[in-house]
């Protein structure tokens, strides 16, 4: 069990372990962020402009029973379809893909930006196909004469 242990422990601190736990907690609260913005800022704005319409309170109950709120068909013990909360859902993975994408889209431009152009040191013989030095003007390996570039 001993042996199992240290196993463990080496496993959990190796550094893309750490680095990957990091990102799973900041992304959780970067999940509830957008969930707040989603709720709280955004969908109050479209539920205005659609006539009053308040998404969390959207649903269908199967039975066919009316209920002026989902909090009040839960209480009521109803079985719903919470359609409304579904469009919220469904706005928040939007806007969390959307953020990933551009993240990650930044982070490739940056790494374009950091590879380094260096003009190449080696040539291919055309007659051994073998790499050389850029300025070889005789091939070390098959020995034919080069032309000068």
């Amino acid at each position: 069990s001993e042996p199992m242990w240290k196993e463990f422990k080496e496993f959990a601190m190796r550094g893309n372990v750490i680095d990957m736990a990091i990102g799973i907690i900041i992304g959780t609260a970067f999940g509830k962020i957008i969930t707040s913005f989603v709720n709280d800022i955004l969908m109050p704005p479209i539920g205005l402009l659609l006539g009053n319409v308040d998404f969390s309170n959207l649903f269908l109950t199967l039975a066919g029973e009316r209920h002026a709120t989902l909090a009040m068909a839960r209480e009521a013990g109803a079985i719903t379809i919470n359609y409304g909360l579904f469009i919220n859902t469904v706005l928040d993975f939007v806007i969390v893909a959307f953020a990933i994408f551009l993240f990650v889209r930044q982070i490739s431009r940056m790494r374009q930006e950091e590879a380094p152009t260096t003009e190449p040191t080696t040539k291919e013989c055309p007659y051994c196909r073998s790499t050389i030095p850029l300025q070889a003007t005789r091939c070390p390996h098959c020995t034919s004469q080069l032309e000068m570039a």
